[in-house]
């Protein structure tokens, strides 16, 4: 059992006594409203959240995830800052995922995988075990079309989603505006370079095959083509109105050759990608 006791209103507990602290006008008063709005359209008052954080509290074998109604009031009117615990148990007690009340105060936890991604080490490491599998980021497909793993598709925006990946898969992806292509698990067309199972960045500005010679495969763009009514990815020649769609030399894969733009329009050029070299062993 977790013992709690009660802290007068004008005396600051001592557990959030590094964390609470005055609110600057505007931002938090604006994080203050938000609360009691979603508290208020709950129907829930300020003993009834006390008593369900105290039994979260109870339950995680730690009081900072307790919250006195005096101290939520003070919330409410933008005295103080709640600390992450408290933040954690408003989120769970409300409903609303913790990302989101975290952002309430100024911090979009949406933009630490690109903020992270800012400091590269020099230096190949391995990089440390999530603590949880909750960090995962939604996979965007198109509601009401069947979506067959063993196709190439072009997805949506990350606005629709069905399936999850690890979010450090993607972290250097501009998931939010950009368009990406899942490249079917049947789809060897740019193998080893792409291969099976890869989710691929797409930048729609990049559209034109250039015909040219290129010395170096590392270098020729890699486009992302719609065949009305599949998709594929590969590099493209352009000659005589003609979109040929040009495997690399390892896949096995024969040139396709589409009359352009009646049979093939081209989506993008890829310019990030993220995939699996081979499959995980299972353990015994």
């Amino acid at each position: 059992m977790v013992a709690f006791r009660y802290v007068p209103l004008c005396i600051i507990p001592k557990e959030v006594s590094q964390s609470a602290k005055m609110e600057q006008p505007g931002q938090q008063e604006s994080a203050g409203i938000r609360l009691q709005r979603i508290r208020k359209n709950l129907g829930l008052t300020l003993r009834q959240v006390e008593a369900r954080s105290r039994r979260l509290a109870e339950k995680k074998q730690n009081p900072d995830y307790f919250i006195s109604r005096g101290w939520l009031h003070s919330i409410e009117n933008g005295t103080f800052r709640p600390s992450l615990c408290k933040l954690y148990s408003l989120g769970a007690i409300y409903s609303v995922h913790c990302s989101t009340i975290f952002s309430y105060f100024g911090c979009n936890l949406g933009d630490f995988g690109r903020d992270q991604a800012l400091f590269g080490h020099a230096r190949t490491q391995l990089a440390p075990q999530l603590a949880t599998g909750d960090e995962t980021i939604v996979l965007p497909i198109k509601p009401g079309r069947a979506f067959r793993l063993d196709r190439t598709n072009l997805l949506a925006k990350l606005g629709r989603i069905w399936g999850e990946v690890p979010v450090r898969l993607l972290q250097h992806l501009d998931l939010r505006n950009g368009v990406y292509g899942y490249v079917g698990t049947s789809d060897r067309t740019m193998f080893p370079i792409i291969r099976p199972g890869s989710i691929v960045q797409i930048d729609q500005n990049q559209r034109r095959a250039v015909s040219m010679q290129w010395d170096d495969e590392d270098d020729r763009p890699i486009f992302f083509l719609e065949l009305r009514g599949q998709y594929i990815c590969s590099w493209c020649q352009m000659e005589d109105g003609y979109l040929s769609a040009v495997p690399h030399p390892k896949s096995k894969c024969q040139v396709r050759r589409f009359a352009y733009p009646r049979e093939a329009d081209i989506v993008g050029r890829v310019i990030g990608v993220t995939m699996r070299l081979v499959e995980a062993e299972q353990g015994d």
